[in-house]
């Protein structure tokens, strides 16, 4: 495990300012409805849902194929969830189309086993579940208890178990000099795109305090 706690320091310290500007925004009464923000996390969780289910075939080891596909089936899930509070917010879910973006055109592209490990259940879960720490206290502050309650009862404690799960398959396979160094450039390439990414948004919406990834 030394590596794998030496890689979680490693994200960490890269993860903070992607964390940090979605704090900012809260303290400084983010703007933006929810429903408008609640769009993103349903790109989101039908995005990461379908790149597991689409990295399942090619992924040889047993163990790593049907974590992919436990990741698809509770994205999936959070995608209901999501798109049921959206329709109780009043917002037309059948007009809904995900759109692409680098940061998923990057993760269909990995190929290797512990890259998809490193990029699909340790980084991006990692991610997810730190900004929606954020989201749910923008929620919070406006009364919005539901949405805070889905995510703090269903879709947090998933990505939770994601993230570990990651870890775990991590310290089984990332077990070689090359391997590890893998497992490293991909963390930190994926957390460059996805902040840039999540800038990018930032500046469109006006705040750095939405979900997702």
């Amino acid at each position: 495990m030394a590596f794998v706690d030496q890689l979680e320091a490693f994200k960490s310290e890269r993860l903070a300012p992607l964390l940090g500007a979605g704090r900012t925004s809260l303290a400084s009464d983010a703007p933006g409805d929810a429903t408008q923000l609640l769009q993103i996390a349903l790109a989101n969780e039908i995005n990461v849902s379908e790149l597991a289910a689409a990295w399942m075939p090619t992924t040889r080891e047993l163990d790593v194929k049907l974590a992919f596909a436990r990741q698809a089936g509770d994205e999936a899930g959070h995608f209901q969830l999501v798109s049921d509070r959206l329709a109780a917010l009043g917002f037309d879910i059948a007009g809904f189309t995900p759109t692409d973006s680098p940061l998923f055109q990057y993760l269909r592209g990995l190929t290797a086993t512990v890259e998809r490990i490193a990029a699909g259940l340790f980084t991006l879960e990692s991610i997810a579940y730190g900004v929606n720490e954020n989201f749910m206290a923008l929620c919070e502050r406006r009364g919005d208890l539901e949405t805070v309650r889905i995510y703090r009862e269903y879709i947090q404690p998933d990505e939770a178990a994601h993230h570990q799960l990651g870890q775990r398959l991590l310290a089984r396979y990332a077990v070689t000099p090359e391997l590890q160094q893998a497992a490293r450039d991909t963390v930190a390439g994926l957390l460059e795109i996805a902040g840039a990414a999540r800038a990018s948004a930032a500046a469109r919406l006006g705040t750095a305090c939405f979900p997702g990834c």
